[in-house]
C-alpha cells in the first residue's frame, strides 16, 4: 500500500510543485534506484515490460527511478523534464487480467515518453487503452491490482484513476493525495468514454445523476482493508495545514507520520492507517522506499531513501540531465546483502523496530542533522549550478549525489553498532516478534 502527495506553485514556499511518495510493498522486497539516459531506437523495435511486449518509440527520456529489484517499471520516479509519478494500488470492481502492463511498466513508459505531466497522463490512457493494465504485482505472493496516479511537472499536476480500461482525471490547483483508494466523486476533467454508462449497465447506478467513480467503481470490501481513507485524511489534512509554506521537509515529515501518539508508537502498534507504515501481524505492507520530488524548471532535485521507513532514513539529493544516480543504490535482490544499501539499513530498521522507543531516538537525532546537511548543500549547489556552464552543471550536481549518498550509506554501518548498545526492553508483543523472525528466516538475515 502506497500514499503520494503533491502541492503545486500557490501552496508551496518557493513557487515550485513538490511531490511525495511512500511506496508500500512486501517487507523483503528490496527497491533498488536506476538511471537509464536519453536512448534512441531504430524503427519498428520492440519493448519488452514486466509481461507483454510493446513497440518502442524512437527516442526515450533520460530517467531515474526507484524499482522493485524484480521489475521492468517503477513505483515511482522523475525524468529530465521534471516530470515526476507516483502510483497506487486501487482495487475495483473491474475484473483483473492475468497479463498486461503493470501500473509500474505504466509509470516507466509515461516519464521515459512524456515532457509534460499532461502528456504523462495522454501516454498511461493510450497505453492502457491498447494493452490493459495485469499480472502480478509482488515478487513473493501473488496479487493484481488496478491503479491510481499522481503526475507531476514544475508546472502542473494531475490526479489519474483507473479501474481496469476505465478512467478520471483531476487536475490539481492546490494540494492532493491519494491513498489506495478512489478519490474523484462526481467531478472531473478528463474521463475515458462511457464510463457513466457502463456503470449504469452494471448497475452500480441508476442514472448519470447518481454517478460517483469511487462509489461505482470501488471494491468496497478492499477499500476499508487497506485503511486508504484514513491514510489519505491524514495526508491531505497535513498538507493543508501547511499550505503556502510547503517545502521539501514539509513532505519527508508527512511521509515520516506515524499517527497522533508518535511519542509512543512503535512498530508492533502499527495499522494500515499509518503513513510511514511498518509491517506485521496486522499490517501487510512496509514503506519499502521514499521520495520527494522538488520539480522546479532549471534544476529539479529528486530526493531518495533508497531504503526502508522514511522515520528512520535518510532522503539524499539526485540530479538528471547528465548527473545520475549512485551506482551503489542500484544493488539488491531477494536476500540480505551487506553491499546494498537498501539490505544494509535492513538490518539497522529490524534491530530498531524490537525497541523502538529507546533504539529509534538517537538515530533519529543524528538523521535530523544529516538531513539538514543535505538540504543546505543542496540549496548552495543548486544555487551555484544555476550560475555554471551548462557543460559543467552535471558533474557539480553528481558530486553532491555521491557525497551525501555515500554519507547515508557509511552512517548506517556506524547505527547498526550503536543501537545494539541500547537495551531491549520493550514489551514488543510475541506475535510481532514470531513475524519478524520468519521474515527475516527468508530474506537470510541475522539481526
Amino acid at each position: 500500500m502506497c500514499d503520494t502527495l503533491v502541492a503545486v506553485g500557490n501552496s508551496t514556499q518557493d513557487g515550485s510543485v513538490i511531490m511525495a511518495k511512500n511506496s508500500d510493498r512486501e517487507e523483503n522486497e528490496c527497491q533498488v534506484l536506476r538511471c537509464f539516459p536519453r536512448t534512441k531506437y531504430p524503427g519498428r523495435s520492440i519493448l519488452r515490460c514486466t509481461y507483454v511486449e510493446i513497440p518502442q518509440v524512437s527516442e526515450t527520456y533520460e530517467v531515474i527511478l526507484s524499482s522493485p529489484y524484480w521489475l521492468w517499471g517503477a513505483e515511482m520516479g522523475a525524468n529530465e523534464h521534471g516530470v515526476a509519478i507516483g502510483n497506487e494500488a486501487a482495487f475495483s470492481k473491474e475484473p483483473y487480467a492475468k497479463t498486461g502492463l503493470l501500473g509500474m511498466d505504466l509509470i516507466r513508459l509515461a516519464l521515459e515518453r512524456a515532457d509534460t505531466a499532461r502528456k504523462a497522463l495522454e501516454v498511461i490512457t493510450s497505453l492502457m487503452k491498447e494493452f490493459g493494465q495485469g499480472g502480478n504485482t509482488k515478487a513473493f505472493e501473488p496479487e493484481t491490482y488496478h491503479n491510481t496516479f499522481i503526475i507531476a511537472d514544475p508546472h502542473d499536476a494531475w490526479v489519474l484513476e483507473t479501474a481496469d480500461r476505465f478512467w478520471v482525471a483531476e487536475q490539481i490547483h492546490d494540494v492532493r493525495t491519494i491513498s489506495n483508494g478512489y478519490t474523484i466523486e462526481s467531478k472531473w476533467d478528463l474521463s475515458s468514454s462511457n464510463l457513466v454508462e457502463h456503470a449504469v449497465e452494471k448497475g452500480w447506478c441508476k442514472s448519470k445523476e447518481e454517478f460517483s467513480f469511487t462509489k461505482c467503481y470501488s471494491d468496497a470490501t478492499m477499500r476499508s482493508v487497506v485503511g486508504c481513507v484514513e491514510r489519505a485524511s491524514r495526508t491531505l489534512t497535513s498538507l493543508k495545514s501547511a499550505k503556502g509554506s510547503i517545502t521539501v521537509e514539509t513532505m519527508m515529515k508527512i511521509l515520516s507520520d506515524h499517527g497522533e501518539k508518535a511519542e509512543s508508537w512503535s512498530p508492533y502498534k502499527g495499522t494500515m492507517a499509518n503513513v510511514c507504515m511498518h509491517a506485521g501481524p496486522s499490517t501487510f505492507s512496509s514503506s519499502v522506499g521514499s521520495y520527494v520530488g522538488h520539480l522546479t524548471e532549471k534544476v529539479a532535485t529528486h530526493w531518495l531513501t533508497g531504503t526502508s521507513y522514511p522515520c528512520i532514513s535518510v532522503f539524499f539529493p539526485v540530479y538528471l540531465k547528465g548527473a545520475g544516480s549512485p551506482d551503489l543504490y542500484s544493488k539488491g535482490g531477494s536476500t540480505y546483502d551487506d553491499g546494498s544499501p537498501w539490505w544494509r539499513h535492513e538490518k539497522l530498521a529490524r534491530i530498531v523496530q524490537l525497541d523502538y522507543v529507546n533504539r529509534a531516538p538517537p538515530v533519529q537525532r543524528e538523521i535530523r542533522q544529516l538531513q539538514k546537511n543535505f538540504i543546505e548543500d543542496a540549496h548552495r549547489t543548486r544555487e551555484q549550478a544555476l550560475k555554471l556552464p551548462q557543460a559543467d552543471v552535471a558533474k557539480v550536481l553528481r558530486t553532491l549525489t555521491d557525497k551525501c549518498s555515500q554519507q547515508a550509506y557509511e552512517a548506517t554501518a556506524n547505527w547498526i553498532m550503536d543501537v545494539r548498545k541500547v537495551g531491549n526492553n520493550e514489551a514488543t508483543s510475541v506475535p510481532f516478534r514470531n513475524y519478524w523472525n520468519r521474515t527475516n528466516a527468508r530474506a537470510k538475515i541475522q539481526t
